[in-house]
């Protein structure tokens, strides 16, 4: 039986050796692809007892194997395998040891390397250490010396440190991970037991400098609070719109002064050279806080530049722009200052809690969307309008008033019947709707009789649209078109007030091929509700010789319309109204009353331009039901410029919409009598709803 076993294993296993494959492994083609070492190079490391042993550990790219050849009387090399090393003794004195070095392939390449033996202490050590240009976390080390053989290195940031060995003529580079002030300790050695030694600070900073976005773990975002004002950097609570990041500055103005708020410095002083517009996202709790930004020298706070702007929208990230345009560039500005409302002490609340990133400074002003009305005026906007048909437009000046911005459209000869202009893409949809179908257009036409078609469209599908037209009725003179889109050109489709219009062309003598005919037009404007062309209505800019602008005074105060005799700036229309406050009441003021009752329900945001003859009068602006005058809501401003046109925001973004209200009521002053003097005119002009 035994027998019989050891039977079958034998059998076993000759079938499993007989089912075996012979494997051969002799594709050698890799090697031919071997290059020649290169890169070579020795670390020599002499120990310091005087004894001249030297540790060679020879090295490269491509290299198994080094012939170290120790250039004294030795006749014979020794042979390293790469990353090993060979020691050897050596009297006092300058050798050149020679590397070769093989390559896989049997290529072979050698280098020459000077080693100095000397039991003396180096001499003349000269170290460099220096911040790299590029890094500024990175310091860069050379060293040379006489009778020196080895440099280690302490760079200084960690404790028992291991140095870095180099050679001369070899840097060597660290980068630390923060910024500090660091000792970089360079040690020449020789072959003796006596060093040399250098030492040199070396501080890491890392310099604020714009933009500020508060997003770098490394800057010190180091504000410094003056008079209520506290500045923190906190992750951003408010994240969206234009403002995604992560980290943002936030402001509390707290109870102490009205003008508190807080600076911080810069590492260098800002380049205005070529760039003079500073932008900064605000995150704020109410429409109309004024935001002041100023840059003073780092030494002398009597050499500044400020701006202020105010913000136009309430708990909403919006993109602020301070014109820096005027700016001495001759003077040096290494600190900014930021104060929210100026003027108003804060109380911590969080009506007072502001938030604010990315100050940087760029080129330009932003252009400002185009949104109705469309006066051609307004500074940053661009008024660019696209002909078709063969009619040609341009930019001019009011035949009746040269101050006044329009555009001329001229259909010349050989111009297509439905030849017209395209206005441009608004930012917003035109809001038509049941109540509110129309829009009107000032237009100065060569005759009367003649057709003028407005056109609304979507942008994005021109299938969609609506056109009506409107006949003018005098010649050379201007009047104002209204068009109704709910009554729509013959042979079009009616209003659909669910499409989006935010493209409008305007058709000069439509249906009629171009004969010569010149037309201005201006103020293309959308009448929030249907009114008739009469109506007073906001926005009020005491243009229409049709409306009456009548204002009703009171306690001293007086209104009247006049042209405008401070043209320029922000404002050059040709009419204003003028309010002189003579004695009778400190309130002495004035109102008008509107056709229709105002929609807070979505704007609730008033501006009008004021002209003031001093800085800090105050303006108070009230609204009013038409029949219960103590239902009412009143807001004031303070003007911040004197004998100059300036646009005062209103915010009745707290006003009850459940409400009523159908007068404008003015009041300069209130609380002061006035006296009827050049001290208490004051110029105002287009009030409207934003």
């Amino acid at each position: 039986m035994k027998l019989l076993k050891y039977f079958f294993s034998i059998a076993f296993l000759l079938a499993a050796l007989a089912g075996c494959k012979k494997e051969t492994y002799d594709d050698v083609s890799f090697i031919a692809s071997g290059s020649t070492p290169e890169k070579l190079s020795a670390l020599f490391d002499i120990t310091q007892d005087n004894t001249g042993m030297v540790t060679i550990t020879p090295n490269g790219q491509g290299g198994i194997s080094y012939d170290v050849y120790f250039g004294d009387a030795t006749a014979t090399f020794t042979n390293v395998k790469a990353g090993g090393s060979v020691q050897h003794v050596y009297a006092e004195g300058v050798y050149n040891v020679r590397i070769v070095s093989h390559g896989i392939t049997g290529k072979v390449s050698e280098t020459t390397q000077e080693l100095t033996v000397s039991f003396k202490a180096p001499e003349n050590l000269e170290v460099t250490a220096d911040i790299d240009a590029v890094n500024k976390f990175k310091v860069n080390v050379t060293a040379k010396a006489t009778y020196e053989t080895l440099f280690k290195v302490y760079f200084g940031d960690v404790t028992n440190e291991v140095p870095v060995s180099f050679l001369e003529g070899n840097p060597v580079s660290h980068v630390y991970a923060a910024t500090g002030t660091y000792t970089v300790r360079v040690v020449a050695l020789s072959g003796g037991a006596a060093t040399t030694e250098f030492t040199k600070q070396i501080t890491i900073v890392d310099p604020l400098l714009l933009p500020i976005d508060f997003e770098s773990p490394t800057l010190n975002y180091a504000f410094n609070n003056f008079d209520g004002g506290a500045v923190s950097v906190v992750s951003n609570p408010n994240s969206g719109g234009i403002n995604t990041s992560g980290k943002v500055a936030k402001m509390v103005k707290n109870a102490g002064q009205p003008w508190g708020g807080s600076w911080i410095g810069l590492g260098e002083p800002i380049d205005f050279s070529v760039n003079k517009i500073f932008r900064m996202k605000v995150f704020s709790p109410r429409v109309g806080a004024k935001v002041l930004l100023k840059v003073e020298n780092a030494t002398n706070g009597g050499i500044s530049y400020e701006k202020e702007v105010s913000t136009t929208v309430a708990n909403a990230w919006e993109d602020l722009v301070f014109d820096y345009s005027g700016v001495n560039t001759s003077n040096s500005y290494q600190h900014i200052v930021l104060i929210f409302d100026n003027g108003t002490q804060g109380d911590g609340s969080a009506n007072f809690t502001f938030l604010f990133d990315d100050i940087r400074l760029v080129y330009s002003i932003p252009p400002t969307p185009l949104t109705l009305p469309v006066t051609f005026d307004l500074s940053g906007v661009n008024y660019a309008v696209t002909d078709f048909g063969g009619a040609q437009t341009t930019d001019g000046v009011d035949p009746t008033n040269n101050s006044n911005k329009v555009k001329i459209t001229t259909k010349p000869t050989g111009a297509q019947s439905w030849a017209g202009t395209t206005i441009g893409t608004f930012t917003s949809a035109i809001p038509l709707s049941a109540t509110a179908t129309k829009m009107t257009i000032r237009v100065y036409s060569p005759a009367a009789g003649i057709h003028v078609r407005l056109k609304l469209e979507d942008k994005n599908d021109n299938t969609k649209s609506v056109e009506t037209e409107a006949n003018t009725t005098v010649a050379n003179a201007w009047e104002t078109l209204t068009f109704n889109f709910s009554n729509q050109a013959t042979g079009t489709a009616a209003v659909n007030f669910t499409y989006t219009y935010n493209m409008a062309s305007v058709f000069f003598d439509f249906g009629n091929d171009g004969n010569g005919k010149v037309f201005y037009w201006d103020d293309v404007t959308f009448l929030p509700t249907n009114v008739s062309p009469t109506d007073v209505v906001l926005p009020l800019d005491f243009e229409s010789s049709v409306i009456p602008y009548t204002f009703t005074n009171f306690d001293g105060g007086n209104v009247s319309i006049i042209s405008n005799p401070n043209s320029g700036g922000i404002n050059s229309s040709a009419k204003v109204a003028k309010m002189v406050k003579s004695a009778g009441q400190p309130w002495g003021g004035s109102w008008i009353a509107l056709s229709n009752p105002i929609d807070f329900s979505v704007k609730k945001t008033i501006h009008m331009k004021v002209f003031s003859p001093r800085v800090g009068a105050g303006v108070l602006l009230k609204v009013e039901n038409m029949t219960d005058g103590s239902i009412n809501k009143e807001v004031t401003a303070t003007t911040t410029v004197a004998n100059a046109w300036e646009d005062l925001t209103f915010d009745f973004s707290s006003i009850d919409v459940s409400k009523s209200y159908q007068k404008v009521v003015l009041i300069f002053d209130l609380g002061t009598m006035g006296d009827g003097s050049a001290n208490f005119t004051f110029l105002l002009d287009d009030i409207t709803l934003n």
